[in-house]
């Protein structure tokens, strides 16, 4: 997973930092594929926090050093993982009734797209040839108690991924609360948009103008605390 060149704003492993901190002693969390696999690298010291994965492991780790992989310990990306003490194995059914009985407590999505009001759009841009189906995404943002998003906050392009509606097609309506962007964390209010903190080296008007609805700077608006980090996770 390669930087864009000349960036702005936060790198994807400072966004997955910025997440982790967000997470609670204890909880049980499911993390997408792509950026969000990076959290799982980032969990603060002396927190513990049991991460899920669809095709069945609960208490899995950050990614094991080169060489020491083993192919049949892999996240629901495909990427290699390590295991924490108490881990545990289970059929996909099994994952899957997890999610859906409502007993995960955080999911970190990618995003295409997200709206001001919380709908997400991450499976497909609905252009002829797509992906056909939504995939496990459905049952994570219908099951799991908080959605997350961690996304750069325009595409390649330069085109906002924060919008008034989404235009891609539905993952779930009105699902997200907070979203960690390369610009800043925006949290989802019943008003909109709000900036609660903002990334080192951009100013308002850039977020403004890199996002296609209205957001507001919160009062308390501050500064993302992310340490430099050199290099992200192995196999992200």
């Amino acid at each position: 997973m390669t930087e864009r060149p000349n960036r702005l704003g936060l790198s994807r492993a400072q966004m997955a930092w910025r997440a982790a901190q967000d997470i609670p002693d204890g909880a049980y969390v499911n993390l997408g594929i792509g950026i969000p696999e990076l959290v799982a690298a980032h969990v603060p010291e002396g927190r513990e926090v049991v991460y899920h994965t669809e095709n069945g492991i609960l208490g899995f780790g950050d990614a094991p050093p080169p060489g020491e992989e083993d192919p049949d310990l892999i996240n629901a990306g495909k990427k290699p993982v390590t295991l924490l003490p108490g881990a545990a194995f289970f059929h996909h059914a099994d994952s899957f009734a997890m999610i859906r009985g409502g007993h995960i407590d955080y999911c970190i999505l990618g995003a295409m797209q997200v709206a001001a009001n919380g709908d997400i759009a991450n499976w497909s841009t609905g252009a002829e040839g797509a992906i056909p189906a939504v995939g496990g995404a459905m049952d994570l943002v219908a099951g799991v108690r908080h959605v997350l998003v961690i996304t750069e906050h325009t595409t390649r392009e330069g085109e906002p991924k924060l919008l008034e509606r989404c235009t891609y097609p539905l993952t779930a309506p009105g699902v997200v609360s907070r979203v960690f962007s390369s610009f800043g964390v925006i949290d989802v209010t019943p008003e909109g948009f709000l900036l609660k903190e903002i990334a080192p080296g951009v100013s308002l008007d850039q977020v403004a103008a890199a996002t296609a609805a209205p957001i507001r700077a919160a009062r308390d608006l501050k500064e993302v605390a992310a340490p430099a980090i050199e290099k992200e996770a192995a196999g992200a």
